[in-house]
């Protein structure tokens, strides 16, 4: 189960890395057609969220997952408000929202990592 569980990790992680990197090609090979559009910014953060869902799949803590996808979808979407492009009335709050719980998650992480391993809290 622990290799079938590393495959699925690798998959997605490297899916999501492809829609990260090159979206339009992906939506190609996967759709018969380019990703134009607002669809770039939107298979971007669908990447950013593959690339999370593989760490979280990877064995060991599952926190990491969800914090590598907070800590990047902040980054990502607080590029595209800055960029000057993309901004619709949620922009900046979800900026704001996916930066505080990349804070909280990477406080915890760093509490769990200090903590002896009979001490966690289960996170981990």
């Amino acid at each position: 189960m622990k290799k079938v569980l590393i495959f699925a990790a690798v998959a997605e992680a490297a899916t999501g890395l492809a829609l990260l990197v090159v979206p339009a090609l992906v939506g190609r090979l996967l759709l018969g057609e380019e990703l134009t559009g607002v669809a770039m910014p939107v298979a971007r953060v669908t990447g950013i969220a593959l690339i999370g869902l593989g760490a979280a799949c990877w064995p060991g803590p599952p926190l990491a997952g969800m914090l590598i996808y907070s800590a990047v979808v902040a980054l990502y979407l607080a590029y595209i408000g800055f960029a000057g492009g993309l901004t619709g009335v949620f922009l900046w709050p979800a900026v704001a929202l996916h930066a505080t719980l990349a804070v909280l998650l990477g406080h915890i992480w760093l509490v769990g990592a200090s903590r002896p391993a009979n001490g966690g809290d289960g996170i981990r």
